[in-house]
């Protein structure tokens, strides 16, 4: 070999071998600081999930009557977040928009006010979830921590997202899709593979410092289906219906808020009526569509054929909690929405009821967040394998047919499902506003 050429070779080498230890230095840094955004959101879901057990437990223990007091602390949650929440109402909006563009510091009282909040909800009997509750805590606290860390804007962008693949990875126990959701939920048509990193080192670490505290999630039931083209068919003929379901509750939330935020000025009032709004509801309907009807759940996913109004109350109950400013999550509640659906779609379209059931628990979620990818994988999280290809084709169809609307208004359209040019990458509460200004346009 020529000396040139050898030194060429030994030169080449020398880089490779430096880009290697670059890399791996970057590997572990990252892998640092998502542990510690992974324990900070672990430790957060634990005080938290724990608490809302035990206020759920105790109203469901003979106290029923405690939704009398709703629009009360209807009233007290909005005269607190109007006076002390600052930004801290802008709920998982405000994350998405700080990893966009990084403006100000997640307000460090956004993790107590939504903890205290969400077990107030639940507690006098409000039809919320908890997803937003972990990914705001751990989005508060993890931002906490960048700015004791002097992290720069590009780094603490990268941890906001590994606060939201640990929040969800910990609070339904399922790391991968925490963290494919965290890269995903960004952004329609986009994902941010720059933080896989800490995003899935957040999610398992958070995941394991809740298991490892003691808290159990709920078992369900492994799925094996025997899967064929006709069963794939009938189950995208569901996701149509599970797609459109997503969208509808996406119009009607966003569509209360925007009713009460023009006809009732002051902002405290609107969860003040919306209190006796609920209480009207339970009157009319009963006690099951309070909190996160997780027995429903149990039922629809057991193989239990349940009604097309059980989905509906449920999908009622929640907008309007949500609509008029009570605070807490809305996955866990489109989840009951899904299985109940999926559970009365089983015998008109000749599908095994805990099939169908768990192919809506996903795909309406997925459909109303735009995030097919993550609920695929979390379906195989939490039903087995064996139940991967049914999930996801009824997760894609529901994101296709859910339109462009979305739970998360702050989502950024980086490409458009079908029909339509994009200039740059808008919010998609922004997007869908000016198309529907716009003379002529049509709303998906």
């Amino acid at each position: 070999m020529h000396r040139p050429t050898l030194n060429g070779a030994l030169a080449r080498g020398r880089h490779e071998a430096r880009e290697q230890v670059a890399l791996g230095a970057h590997l572990v840094r990252w892998m640092v600081l998502g542990a510690l955004s992974g324990a900070l959101a672990g430790l957060s879901s634990y005080v938290f999930l724990e608490g809302l057990a035990r206020v759920t437990h105790w109203r469901e223990g003979g106290r029923q009557w405690l939704v009398y007091l709703l629009p009360l602390i209807g009233l007290l949650m909005g005269v607190t977040y109007h006076v002390f929440g600052g930004r801290s109402g802008e709920g998982n909006n405000l994350l998405l928009d700080e990893i966009h563009e990084p403006t100000t510091w997640v307000p460090r009282r956004m993790a107590p006010l939504i903890l205290v909040g969400t077990w107030a909800s639940h507690l006098f009997g409000a039809s919320v979830g908890r997803e937003g509750t972990a990914l705001q805590m751990s989005g508060s606290l993890t931002d906490g921590l960048s700015r004791l860390l002097r992290l720069t804007a590009a780094d603490r962008r990268v941890m906001l997202i590994a606060s939201i693949a640990g929040g969800f990875g910990a609070v339904f126990g399922v790391p991968v899709a925490g963290a494919v959701f965290a890269l995903e939920v960004q952004s329609i048509g986009r994902m941010r593979f720059e933080a896989i990193v800490p995003a899935l080192t957040a999610s398992i670490v958070g995941d394991q410092v809740l298991r490892g505290l003691g808290y159990h999630h709920a078992d369900v039931a492994q799925l094996m289906p025997h899967v064929t083209p006709w069963l794939l068919i009938r189950i995208a003929g569901a996701g149509l219906l599970f797609g459109l379901v997503a969208a509808g509750y996406s119009a009607a939330a966003h569509g209360i808020k925007s009713l009460m935020a023009h006809r009732i000025r002051r902002a405290p009032l609107r969860p003040f009526i919306g209190g006796f709004a609920v209480i009207a509801l339970v009157l009319l309907f009963g006690h099951e569509y309070q909190g996160l009807s997780l027995p429903l759940i149990g039922r629809a996913l057991g193989g239990e054929h349940l009604g097309f109004a059980v989905f509906a109350l449920k999908l009622l109950f929640t907008a309007v909690t949500l609509g008029t400013g009570f605070v807490g999550g809305e996955v866990t509640p489109l989840f009951m929405m899904g299985a109940t659906l999926g559970s009365a779609l089983a015998l008109p379209f000749g599908i095994d009821g805990q099939l169908i059931a768990a192919v809506g628990f996903c795909a309406v979620f997925a459909g109303a967040a735009n995030t097919p990818i993550a609920c695929a994988i979390m379906g195989v999280e939490l039903f087995g394998a064996g139940a991967f290809l049914p999930i996801a084709v009824g997760c894609v169809v529901a994101y296709v047919f859910s339109g462009h609307r979305s739970i998360y208004l702050s989502q950024r359209l980086h490409t458009a499902k079908v029909g339509s040019h994009t200039e740059g990458t808008p919010r998609l509460g922004d997007w869908r506003h000016q198309r529907g200004s716009s003379p002529g346009s049509a709303d998906s």
